[in-house]
């Protein structure tokens, strides 16, 4: 297949990009500067210049392609409801160019945050957080609506792997370095899900090659992870204890990531591994911090 890729050089972008290679497609991706058009030239991505604000390039990345998967999204909470707006006009200038055949576009979404006690499947709609109003899952589903082959595969709150910088472990890693522990809320027992990278770039691969219409698929790999788990392992990589601290203290503690730090979010993925045969292998989010190269990366 010939597949269009947006976020080609991101940080699960890539890894998709390499996976799909490795599966005989050939991919073209889009990526915002040259610096970066030549890192993915060179594992044999061909590059397209441009953002997701540039619709006239995205109708022409999507012209020639057999399918989309789309990942490209800021994570700047200072300008989050520009950024969903600008998502939105892109899936749906996807939906403008495939109209009328059954080429796939998977889009990327995620899980909200859900009350203790429950466990997010495939079949459910993930609360909306006023916080962070993504409309990249409702977006795809209308497309689907519309009789398009659109699809979403929804992302844990962590996906891990060597060499990860912007997500949540080292954000909160800065955190503990700066204020010299590393911090949970109450008894640290709510759930985070959580999946490494290399297994969510399959699942992508698998979902633009077999998935089906007006479908979620889960990227998770564990299905909760103890958040005093994760920051236990913190701890220990940056070399500062683990505390608890109350919800009070977490708000001064964490600023705006005190939300996400508290926040319950069990998913399943047993229906997209039962559907598509995806079985994730690799490690699991708190082995993978305690590698040596970890928190150096």
């Amino acid at each position: 297949m010939r597949v269009f890729l947006t976020g080609a050089n991101g940080w699960i972008g890539s890894t998709i990009a390499a996976a799909l290679l490795e599966a005989g497609h050939t991919v073209q991706g889009l990526v915002r500067t040259k610096e970066k058009a030549e890192a993915i030239a060179a594992i044999g991505v061909t590059p397209l210049l441009g953002t997701t604000a540039d619709l006239d390039v995205l109708r022409a990345g999507s012209r020639d392609a057999d399918g989309i998967i789309h990942t490209a999204f800021g994570v700047d909470f200072a300008r989050i409801v520009a950024m969903a707006d600008e998502d939105r006009r892109a899936i749906e200038t996807f939906g403008e160019v495939f109209a009328g055949s059954k080429r796939p576009i998977v889009v990327t979404g995620g899980f909200g945050l859900l009350p203790a006690g429950q466990i997010f499947n495939e079949t459910a709609r993930p609360p909306i957080v006023p916080a962070f109003p993504r409309a990249s899952e409702q977006t795809a589903f209308a497309l689907a609506e519309r009789g398009l082959h659109a699809s979403v595969v929804r992302l844990p709150r962590s996906v891990h792997g060597k060499g990860e910088t912007h997500g949540f472990v080292p954000m909160l890693a800065n955190v503990a370095r700066q204020k010299g522990v590393s911090a949970y809320i109450g008894d640290g027992q709510n759930l985070w899900p959580s999946v490494h990278r290399i297994d969510a770039a399959q699942l992508f691969r698998l979902a633009l090659e077999h998935g089906a219409c007006n479908q979620a698929y889960h990227a998770v790999g564990e299905q909760g992870v103890p958040f005093k788990e994760i920051a236990e392992a913190i701890g220990r990589q940056v070399g500062v204890p683990a505390v608890s601290l109350s919800a009070e203290e977490a708000n001064a503690h964490f600023g705006p990531l005190a939300m996400w730090v508290a926040g319950n979010g069990p998913a399943s993925s047993e229906h997209t591994q039962r559907t598509l045969g995806w079985v994730p292998h690799e490690a699991g989010i708190v082995a993978d911090i305690a590698r040596a190269d970890y928190s150096r990366a």
